[in-house]
């Protein structure tokens, strides 16, 4: 009966605290639901006015990156075209490219979906036959590379397909994170799931490891070029 007599006053304690958490719960949605009636019509009115301006500076943003070429992945035709473009926009990643380098045509294929989806950069590609000034100055050396810029200097470079898992079937999430890792795109306002930028997209991708090829940054001012593909 001793035993009985335990178990039941056990089992009461934990209900007792089970219903004061719950009360507590309850307390404070009560609370919170209240504020919300209390709210006025001025104050839902100024807090409609502050979403509709934050909507109204989302669409001039917007608008202002598509008028300076943001929104597509284009090609520059010079040296010059290039340091106006990059002087125009805060972030921009430049595709230095050659046309007998079928890995270059890999990267095209990504470059331009990404170019619909991050507004916020500038995505554009150079024929290092067209620069050879601007190649010399950046050092690239190995076609294909990614020169990452933000308000007119390098700020990292992906080089090839290393820091893509080494394959030429690297996804376009894939490049879309190694862009994020640089902080070039907005990769850091995705979802939790997406926007992790501590491990690559996928699992299977883990086993290449997060060591990106990193050279000196340089100012934008003012040979010989290695192909990362077999096809030359």
């Amino acid at each position: 009966m001793e035993g009985n007599g335990s178990i039941d006053m056990f089992s009461e304690v934990l209900e007792n605290q089970f219903l004061q958490a719950a009360k507590l719960v309850e307390n404070h949605l009560d609370s919170e639901i209240q504020k919300l009636d209390q709210i006025g019509e001025d104050e839902l009115e100024l807090l409609k006015e502050k979403r509709l301006a934050a909507l109204r500076k989302a669409q001039q943003q917007k608008q202002e990156w598509l008028s300076k070429g943001h929104g597509e992945y284009r090609e520059v035709g010079s040296e010059r075209d290039f340091f106006q473009e990059v002087k125009e926009s805060e972030k921009v990643v430049c595709h230095f490219y050659r046309d007998t380098t079928f890995r270059c045509k890999i990267l095209d294929r990504h470059l331009a979906i990404l170019a619909k989806k991050h507004l916020e950069t500038k995505f554009l590609k150079l024929n290092v036959e067209k620069a050879p000034f601007l190649c010399e100055r950046l050092r690239i050396k190995v076609i294909p590379t990614l020169a990452l810029l933000r308000d007119g200097k390098t700020q990292d470079y992906v080089v090839g397909f290393t820091d893509l898992g080494n394959t030429d079937d690297f996804t376009t999430e894939t490049l879309e994170w190694r862009l994020g890792c640089s902080d070039v795109i907005n990769y850091r306002t995705l979802s939790i799931k997406d926007g992790n930028l501590m491990e690559p997209p996928f699992q299977s991708q883990k086993k290449f490891g997060t060591n990106f090829t990193k050279l000196e940054k340089k100012t934008i001012r003012g040979k010989k070029y290695d192909s990362d593909s077999d096809d030359d």
